[in-house]
C-alpha cells in the first residue's frame, strides 16, 4: 500500500503533447492552480510549433513543479516515458488540448483513497456538433473501461506492474490498459466532480480522421483481447447513434475497423494526429 494517505499524496500529472501551442497556456494556467503537492511531467513528441518553448517558459516560472522531456513518441509510449520520469505514488493523465476545472486534482485524490484507478468526467470546452456524442462504452466485470486517458489516474506501482500503455496501439491504448487492469483485479472508480474540458475537433476532416482511427483502435483491441462485442451496452450504443453527425461518425469508425482488418493486423499505419484525442469516438 502507498506510504502516504491518498488525500495527501504527491501526484504526478503526465501530459504528452505534439503541436499543441495554441492550447497550452490555458492548460498550464489551470494546472498550476491545483491543490499541492504535485508535479507536472510533460513529454513533447518533437513538436514543430512553439509547444516546447511554451513548456520551457512555464518550467522556468515553476521549476519545482514542471519538468519537460522531448522525445519522438506516440501517445502511449510518451505517457510511459512520463510515468518513468514521475516521482509521485500516483500518476494522472490529461492532454495538451484540455483545461482542468478547479478542484480537479483534489477530487481525484479523494478517489484514490478508495480505488487504485480513478476516472473523472470529460466534457467539451465549447459547444460543438462534434463534441456532444456519447462514448461507446465497453464493460468488463462491472467497470466501464472506456474512460479516456485525458482524465484518468493510476497508482504508479499498478501502472508499472501492468507494463504501462501498449505503444503499438494507434488509439484505444487507454481502453487496453483499463481492460488489463480490471482483469488483474483492480477497480476503476468514477469521480464525477473531477472535470476535464476537452476541445472537440473543429472541422469535418479532423472529426472523420479521429473517428476512423478510433475504429481502427477498436479492431486492435479485438486482436489483443478477443471478441469484445458482447461487452458493449448495445442499447446505449444504439441510443447514442442518432442524428447525421453520429451516423457519419459510425460509418467512419467502421471504415477504420475494416481498414485494420484489410491490413492483416500490421502493427501500425503511418498517420499524423495531435496528441490530445478528444474522447468522442467509438
Amino acid at each position: 500500500m502507498p506510504s502516504e494517505p491518498a488525500s495527501r499524496a504527491f501526484v504526478s500529472v503526465v501530459i504528452t503533447i505534439r503541436n499543441e501551442g495554441p492550447h497550452l497556456r490555458p492548460l498550464f494556467d489551470s494546472l498550476i492552480a491545483q491543490e499541492p503537492p504535485f508535479e507536472i511531467v510533460v513529454v513533447d513528441a518533437e513538436s514543430r510549433d512553439n509547444s516546447f518553448a511554451i513548456v520551457q517558459e512555464y518550467a522556468r516560472r515553476a521549476p519545482d513543479r514542471i519538468r519537460a522531456v522531448r522525445r519522438a513518441s506516440g501517445r502511449g509510449e510518451g505517457r510511459n516515458i512520463g510515468v518513468r520520469e514521475a516521482r509521485g505514488e500516483w500518476v494522472v493523465f490529461t492532454d495538451g488540448d484540455c483545461v482542468v476545472d478547479p478542484g480537479w486534482l483534489a477530487a481525484l485524490r479523494r478517489g484514490f483513497a478508495s480505488a487504485p484507478i480513478v476516472a473523472g468526467t470529460t466534457v467539451p470546452i465549447v459547444a460543438s456538433r462534434f463534441g456532444e456524442l456519447d462514448r461507446v462504452e465497453l464493460y468488463l466485470a462491472g467497470s466501464d473501461v472506456t474512460y479516456p486517458s485525458c482524465n484518468l489516474g493510476y497508482e504508479r506501482r499498478l501502472f508499472l506492474s501492468l507494463g504501462g500503455f501498449d505503444a503499438r496501439f494507434v488509439t484505444a491504448e487507454d481502453i487496453d490498459l483499463n481492460l488489463r487492469a480490471v482483469r488483474s483485479g483492480a477497480r476503476i472508480l468514477h469521480v464525477p466532480d473531477a472535470i476535464v474540458r476537452h476541445r472537440p475537433r473543429a472541422s469535418w476532416p479532423a472529426f472523420l480522421r479521429q473517428a476512423f482511427w478510433n475504429g481502427y483502435g477498436r479492431k486492435q483491441l479485438t486482436e489483443k483481447h478477443g471478441s469484445l462485442w458482447d461487452r458493449y451496452r448495445i442499447e446505449r450504443l444504439a441510443a447514442g447513434q442518432h442524428g447525421s453527425v453520429a451516423i457519419v461518425r459510425l460509418i467512419a469508425a467502421l471504415t477504420g475497423y475494416l481498414a485494420r482488418v484489410l491490413t492483416g493486423g500490421a502493427d501500425r499505419i503511418a498517420f499524423e494526429e495531435p496528441s490530445g484525442a478528444a474522447p468522442t469516438g467509438p
